[in-house]
């Protein structure tokens, strides 16, 4: 019996023309003469082969304070050198103490204090490396003139709902690569079954063809946990789980959870 139909889970068609001004702003050219590269404003080139802390996450916020975004080092950086975003830098250890208060500061004033961080507090930032200096890793950046609000709720998607079931088979219970899983309907399409969290799970592909185009009542499976809405990105909370990234808590405590990886 056939596996359950293949579904299109890269697009969102909710978010509407929000989603694509954002992703219009946030995927923009990226300079740099050589592939992989990002050149700063002043002179020096970062290379992505030549800087680990470029592949770190930066949290973006929108003009109003509020989590829109993950996405990364790089990207963070070709925003700043455009004086599209400015750093938010908040005063908070790893372990959670700190004030907690935030700091403004433009790409250039950044870069300046990067030098003092060098000195006195390198193990508390990622790093990337040019030729005249090394500048720490902003967690946090600002879009500076972009006001709109994040979506309310986690958006269905291949990626949020692989991370909601932590690559788990919900059939077998292993454990496997996102190469190695397919999305299974647990009330097939051909039964009325709906694309939604309650209804959509991973499977590894000789569950999901095993199972086939039946409910796992008649294909004498079961599931091990309960498909749900998650009321929390799930790919915000898997992170937030590192100490890296304690200072993004005070803006996603009171997000909407909407905010995706880019």
């Amino acid at each position: 019996m056939a596996a359950s139909a293949p579904i299109d889970m890269h697009s969102t068609p909710e978010g509407g023309d929000d989603d694509a001004a954002l992703d219009a702003l946030l995927n923009g050219p990226e300079s740099g003469d050589a592939p992989g590269a990002l050149a700063l404003a002043g002179g020096g080139v970062i290379s992505s082969s030549e800087a680990s802390g470029l592949h770190s996450k930066v949290l973006v916020l929108n003009r109003g304070y509020a989590a829109m975004r993950i996405v990364s080092a790089k990207r963070a950086f070709c925003l700043l050198a455009r004086n599209i975003a400015e750093v938010i830098h908040v005063d908070l250890n790893s372990d959670g103490s700190g004030s907690g208060q935030y700091i403004n500061y433009d790409f250039e004033s950044w870069v300046e204090i990067s030098q003092l961080q060098r000195q006195f507090e390198a193990e508390r930032h990622d790093w990337i490396k040019t030729v005249r200096m090394d500048i720490a890793v902003p967690k946090i950046i600002r879009l500076l003139g972009y006001d709109r609000l994040p979506e309310q709720g986690v958006k269905l998607n291949r990626r949020n709902l692989f991370a909601r079931d932590r690559n788990k088979c919900q059939y077998c219970g292993r454990i496997f690569p996102t190469n190695d899983l397919s999305i299974d309907h647990v009330n097939p399409r051909a039964l009325g079954g709906g694309d939604t969290w309650e209804n959509l799970v991973c499977a590894c592909i000789r569950c999901n063809a095993r199972k086939g185009g039946r409910t796992p009542e008649q294909a004498s499976m079961k599931l091990i946990t309960k498909p749900v809405r998650p009321k929390r990105n799930p790919l915000i909370a898997l992170r937030l789980g590192s100490d890296k990234y304690q200072s993004w808590k005070a803006f996603l405590d009171h997000a909407y959870w909407s905010v995706e990886l880019g």
